[in-house]
């Protein structure tokens, strides 16, 4: 039978019955034939899922100029080669290749960084072939295959489950369930979720416990991640709001350039009757002054370092525009597994005989102590604590160790935080066990639900353990351990404490003991009828970060909406989301979202802060409809299952050590650390990129626009231009890639995460800031026409006249930077002047070119300028320092009409 990608993928197999599926398949148990194997292998193709398609190198480097600026300068570019001004030309060329190179070389540092963390599939397999066990490459499973599973294997293929015993297999980065799920072979309702698909152990996910046998259903994009991978591909990216605004402001700024071009022409002409000819080169240097050349280079540049800033705490940013766009983040929607939490199974609270103890610590290392009523407590005062380790270790098939740093567990992660508890109640885990010896057990079955060892000291007293739902245990217990001596089982104390617990969204684990004959060796049934003493309920949870906490206050503080979306249970779900300080009263579920139209989910979104067993397509729901309501949405997670909200939201963080691939594919920013208190972090970075982003075209535009301003007066007032359209370049592109690069190294301000999320709508330049760039431009233009006509009233040359112009244009420039360090705050203060190296050496690397351009011969030259005295430069630096002192007055004066 012939069984190709489509039906592989629309079969409902956990519907069907094991022996049906076999047949279904042309399969049996002994497995394929070699021949048949290899047949399938060229019908399906490799196991694998389709890698993520990289554009070439020419591609990216064109991409780099689809942007509206980029046009323009082009354009500029064409117009001076026509006119034979080749400096001009190779300036504007030179500035547009700078600003590709640039984007080229950071997409490809950040693919590399991906590359290096690329281990999504098992790389072997063991399947049976010909009736034989053999070990092959995991891309040459084919579906019919019998695989075979153990404790920590990965599941290479989708399979329906023949053969299980024990089965326990972590399913969080498919699911987002956050406990192992125990397997079996029984048959499920065609409509039953994936999460609930006992007799499935899907591609990817990873055996934590037991054995089974399974045949491949579905392999390579057929399977249940390869379905997310289609969704992830059917998802289009947003363009950033950074994009778009810069994308406007292009479009914006070309359209006044080129209207303000015609506008002079046409008033040179019929008003001053200029001639055509001579008016055409002037609206040309016009066009020329007024375009800001090294605005995309700067705004690469402030990308580029903002990029480097969040490395440095170990986030990896695949798409500038990213930082930026992390500054306007409205909402948050943050997976639960592996993100808020630790994933990593820990006891965190002790019911015992009229006591509860608190657990402190987190995760499998053993750190941590106890205490009740909020006071810490010694072990040795309470020895039902060492009572408790002790069957806790040895009812306790796993085994906790160290290894690089990190503590590990190998087997089921619950008992692996029984091994933990162990340790922290100060039991030596391998002495225990070599004091107690075990000698038979009854392993953990889903009918019985419970655990029992048999274990005898070294004077040969035999003990039997229990371990299992406090159901079971409580049935065969006849007495509870209080004080070290066994009482009647006070059955109303224990129902409440464990009612309290598990609405708090605890999973709980009662542990009891009974002594039994020195002679008896064998563990059966019969042992399990009663005469148990109840030792305590262990509450167990996957237990939230520390830091993950803070954080979601941190975001909140700053106007950020948090929402939880999880695949777990609705009551573990509501009690995590408490814990991070989420609203609880309105909790969706999935089937919640599926019963609700668009409008009706658009209106939930906003009033549920947690979301419960949620598949794929219900994250990717929930982050549209967010963004219908004119959100600015970021998406965390680590599963497969986020892929295809991470690619739809407008940033998707993914983290980079417990993350799958396919979350880091779809992602703009991987965290290395796993560390969901960087989140805040990269918020406040985007903001400070975004504010820097602001001081820098602050900065940049007055300087064009002085320069346009210059040549419009000289053409009104019919004057011989005060700079050149060579010098007015030299300006352009001394200031952009020296004081204005400088703001991109600025600090956050004060206050940056306690102010709201900026509007999407709101323009790049507000109406204060349009006012300050017109302010000092004119500032500018009195600066540097006044000196050129002065010079020439005192009948200097036209070169002199020009290189006082242009210097005191830059000198303007200098002074006015310590103004933009800060929009509105104070600037004349030690640290506006002092506190900011980059600054300081921007000013160096300018004061030291403009040297060269007034003193070189070869710059002369190029440039047509002369030396000046030194008296000249003590008139420019009073201009420079007069300009900075009106410009403070300015933001005073503002400042206190904002207090109004």
């Amino acid at each position: 039978m012939n069984i190709d990608a489509t039906a592989q993928s629309k079969t409902e197999w956990h519907n069907l019955p094991a022996q049906e599926v076999l047949r279904e398949l042309n399969a049996d148990h002994a497995g394929l034939t070699l021949d048949e194997a290899s047949r399938r292998l060229q019908q399906h193709g490799p196991n694998r899922l389709p890698a993520a398609p990289r554009d070439s190198l020419a591609v990216r480097f064109a991409r780099q100029f689809d942007n509206a600026l980029i046009y323009v300068l082009l354009a500029s570019a064409a117009i001076t080669a026509l006119l034979n001004h080749w400096v001009d030309c190779s300036v504007i060329v030179g500035v547009v290749l700078i600003n590709a190179v640039i984007g080229v070389i950071q997409e490809g540092k950040a693919e590399r960084a991906m590359d290096a963390i690329r281990n999504m599939l098992s790389p072997t397999a063991t399947v049976l072939r010909e009736g034989r066990r053999r070990e092959i490459p995991a891309e040459q499973v084919v579906p019919g295959d019998v695989v075979l599973l153990a404790s920590g294997d990965k599941v290479p293929a989708d399979l329906r489950l023949i053969e299980a015993r024990q089965l326990r297999v972590e399913e969080a980065a498919l699911t987002g369930e956050s406990e192992a799920v125990e397997k079996n072979i029984a048959a499920v309702n065609a409509k039953t979720v994936v999460a609930d698909r006992r007799c499935m152990a899907y591609s990817g996910t990873l055996v934590v416990y037991g054995q089974a046998r399974g045949v491949a259903v579905a392999t390579g994009s057929a399977t249940e991640i390869g379905h997310i991978s289609s969704l992830i591909s059917a998802v289009d990216r947003l363009e950033t709001p950074l994009l778009r605004q810069m994308t406007r402001f292009g479009q914006q700024l070309t359209w006044a350039i080129l209207l303000l071009a015609v506008l002079t022409f046409l008033f040179g002409v019929w008003v001053r009757s200029y001639g055509w000819s001579e008016m055409f080169f002037a609206a040309v240097g016009l066009a020329v002054a007024a375009i800001p050349e090294g605005l995309p280079a700067i705004m690469t540049i402030v990308l580029a370092f903002g990029v480097q800033r969040m490395a440095r705490r170990n986030a990896i940013i695949r798409r500038l525009p990213a930082v930026e766009a992390l500054g306007s983040v409205t909402v948050i929607c943050s997976d639960k597994t592996g993100t808020l939490t630790r994933n990593e199974m820990t006891v965190q609270r002790i019911i015992t005989a009229g006591k509860t103890f608190e657990v402190s610590g987190s995760g499998y290392a053993p750190r941590g102590g106890f205490a009740i009523d909020g006071r810490e407590v010694s072990v040795g005062t309470y020895p039902e604590l060492l009572e408790l380790g002790r069957a806790a270790l040895l009812c306790n098939d796993a085994t906790l160790h160290h290894d690089d740093g990190e503590w590990v567990v190998e087997g089921d992660p619950t008992e692996g935080a029984l091994l933990t508890l162990a340790a922290k109640a100060g039991l030596d885990l391998t002495f225990e066990r070599e004091a107690l010896p075990r000698t038979d057990l009854i392993p953990f079955e889903s009918q019985h639900r419970f655990m029992a060892t048999l274990h005898h000291d070294m004077e040969g007293h035999g003990f039997i353990f229990l371990k299992g739902a406090p159901e079971q245990v409580m049935e065969v217990c006849v007495a509870e351990r209080a004080d070290g001596e066994d009482k009647p089982l006070h059955h109303a104390w224990w129902q409440q404490a464990m009612q309290d617990a598990a609405r708090q969204g605890f999973r709980l684990l009662a542990v009891a003991m009974r002594p039994t004959a020195d002679t008896q060796r064998n563990l059966d049934f019969t042992d399990m009828r009663g005469g148990f003493a109840l030792l305590g309920v262990f509450a167990i949870a996957d237990p939230p970060r520390d830091e993950a906490i803070r954080a979601v206050a941190h975001c909140k503080a700053a106007g950020i909406h948090v929402k939880m979306i999880t695949g777990d249970h609705l009551d573990t779900a509501r009690a995590i989301g408490a814990r991070f300080g989420l609203s609880s009263e309105r909790v969706l579920s999935g089937s919640d979202i599926e019963q609700m139209s668009p409008d009706e989910l658009r209106r939930a979104v906003t009033e549920a802060e947690i979301f419960a067993r949620a598949s794929p397509e219900h994250k990717l729901a929930l982050v549209q409809a967010l963004q219908a309501n004119g959100e600015v949405v970021a998406m965390t997670g680590d599963g497969v299952n986020d892929a295809p909200a991470l690619k739809r939201a407008d940033v998707g963080v993914a983290m980079g050590r417990k993350g799958t691939e396919a979350a880091k594919e779809a992602a703009e920013m991987v965290l290395a650390d796993d560390n969901f208190a960087s989140i805040a972090a990269a918020v406040e970075e985007g903001r400070t990129v975004y504010d820097n982003l602001k001081k820098s075209i602050v900065f940049v535009l007055p300087t064009n626009g002085g320069e346009a301003a210059v040549i419009i007066a000289a053409i009104l007032l019919g004057l011989t231009l005060p700079i050149t359209p060579v010098q007015i370049l030299w300006v352009n592109m001394v200031t952009a890639i020296t004081l204005s690069l400088a703001l991109a190294f600025e600090p956050p301000e004060s206050g940056v995460m306690r102010r709201p999320p900026r509007s999407t709508s709101e323009p790049l330049l507000n109406g204060f800031l349009l006012w300050r760039i017109l302010f000092v431009s004119l500032l500018m233009v009195a600066g540097s026409l006044g000196f050129f006509l002065w010079e020439q009233a005192r009948g200097a040359s036209i070169e002199a006249a020009r290189t006082m112009a242009v210097n005191a244009l830059v000198m303007g420039e200098i002074f006015y930077l310590f103004n933009c360090r800060f929009l509105l705050a104070p600037s004349w203060n030690w640290r506006g002047f002092t506190q900011s190296r980059p600054v300081l050496v921007s000013i160096l690397c300018v004061v030291s070119l403009q040297a060269l351009f007034t003193y070189a011969p070869l710059f002369q030259k190029m440039f047509g300028t002369v030396a000046l005295d030194g008296a000249a430069w003590w008139r420019i630096l009073l201009f420079g320092a007069l300009l900075f002192v009106i410009v403070e007055t300015e933001k005073l004066l503002f400042r206190r009409r904002q207090r109004r």
